[in-house]
């Protein structure tokens, strides 16, 4: 592990650490989750930089941690990337469907380093939420089929199984 993704995923754990988050159902240390995102990016051709944002993908979203912040501790490139990652909609606007058709069109022109992470993330997320919560995972499943369907730009490898796990598990539900 390089440097800065130490440090990236030090600086995680800590942000979810002081806002006392943990994974939902197991209530597992929360850093277990941007842990199983990097090691799924890794595993297609990736940077430095991604790895970091698979780690701070929730920061912005979950922590007190500011923005600001993050671009002092980590710069541009990896800040840039979680900004993509974080959801840009509030409940403010709306009924969940329309909150998360606002967040598809966010992420619909991110960048394909964002879009790798963030089908990532959709990987880890999913077993889970299928395992645990049977009930929402229909509609969960069906809100993550209609991101991939945006994600055109992530790794083709990557989207591929993001959609073969998907269908398996929505199979399931």
């Amino acid at each position: 592990m390089s440097n800065i993704t130490y440090r990236a995923r030090l600086f995680a754990d800590a942000a979810h650490q002081a806002v006392g988050q943990v994974r939902k159902y197991t209530n597992a240390p929360y850093i277990v989750h941007p842990i199983e995102v990097a090691e799924i990016v890794r595993t297609v051709k990736h940077t430095d930089a991604m790895v970091c944002a698979a780690f701070l993908h929730d920061v912005l979203e979950d922590t007190k941690v500011t923005e600001s912040e993050l671009r002092t501790e980590f710069g541009d490139e990896i800040t840039d990337l979680v900004v993509w990652l974080t959801d840009v909609s509030t409940k403010q606007d709306g009924k969940r469907h329309e909150r998360k058709a606002l967040d598809r069109e966010h992420l619909s022109r991110a960048p394909a380093e964002a879009q790798t992470v963030k089908v990532a993330d959709l990987i880890s997320n999913s077993k889970t939420i299928v395992k645990f919560d049977p009930d929402f995972a229909e509609i969960y499943i069906a809100e993550k089929l209609a991101l991939l369907d945006v994600l055109t730009k992530a790794d083709t490898e990557l989207r591929q199984r993001g959609y073969e796990i998907c269908r398996k598990e929505g199979l399931k539900s």
